[in-house]
């Protein structure tokens, strides 16, 4: 018992001080594992990656995602500045790279690693489908969304052996408990923080392909065609890591507006499509 209330304070202590600030809504987030860990790892992860896949090079392709990706890391650099964040990508090492898979998928590393698989490129169809895919991943790093699951997963363990450590006595309370635990914590915690995460993304994503010259509605016809290819093969909203296609087409819609306005307060005035 006295090591659960010890572990309990050591927790506690982790919270107060192991916190960063979300530059796009001034919040304080969990940061247990701080970026000077984590953006090497990350950098030398994205190079292996690289060197067991097919790199895409010199096809017109290829040329969009690093043209598009340039575009979205111009206007993070100067939002952040302009928001009192000058610096902040002051470690990112950008890089963009179109990998050859069939995969439907894009990922953005903390720093600025950035992976588009070609099987997405025939939803996305042209460079303003692409910016919205690419302003959403970059921004999960911006935000450090990884992060922060890494610093959530830690504490879920802690957590979990907290209450095996209080239940010691007790291996029948103890399975109980694991399987609650596990149970509560994924679907109760962990898959809503999730979720959050995908929709924030949605959100400063929203803003950095307006900032970058493109129309942002157009994120809100990207996610029509993803919907169209789910076939209803999705899990309910609650047992998945990011929300429904049609709760995020409906969030886009109403947040376009606000994107163009705050584009517009940085110059932009017309938007690609």
């Amino acid at each position: 018992m006295k090591f659960s209330k010890s572990l309990s304070i050591l927790l506690l202590g982790a919270l107060v001080v192991a916190c960063s600030t979300n530059p796009f809504t001034g919040k304080q987030t969990l940061a247990l594992v701080p970026n000077s860990q984590i953006l090497p790892m990350a950098f030398q992860q994205y190079q292996e990656f690289l060197s067991e896949n097919k790199v895409v090079k010199n096809t017109a392709d290829a040329q969009m995602v690093k043209s598009v990706g340039q575009k979205i890391a111009a206007a993070s650099e100067r939002y952040l500045t302009a928001n009192g964040y000058a610096g902040y990508l002051a470690d990112y090492r950008w890089e963009y790279n179109l990998v050859d898979s069939k995969d439907v998928n894009a990922w953005c590393m903390p720093g600025g690693k950035i992976v588009v698989y070609t099987g997405i490129l025939p939803i996305t169809k042209n460079e303003a489908g692409l910016a919205a895919v690419m302003g959403h991943e970059v921004a999960h790093a911006l935000a450090n969304h990884g992060q922060q699951r890494m610093s959530a997963g830690q504490l879920q363990q802690l957590g979990a052996v907290a209450g095996n450590v209080a239940l010691s006595n007790s291996p029948e309370n103890q399975q109980i408990f694991n399987t609650a635990y596990g149970l509560g914590s994924n679907v109760g915690i962990m898959l809503p923080f999730s979720r959050s995460h995908e929709t924030e993304a949605d959100h400063i994503g929203l803003i950095l392909m307006a900032m970058a010259g493109y129309e942002p509605s157009v994120a809100a016809e990207l996610w029509q065609r993803m919907q169209a290819q789910e076939n209803g093969n999705t899990p309910p909203e609650f047992l998945s890591t990011h929300p429904s296609s049609s709760t995020r087409i409906q969030n886009i819609q109403a947040w376009a507006p606000e994107a163009r306005a705050e584009a517009k307060k940085f110059g932009v005035t017309s938007f690609k499509r």
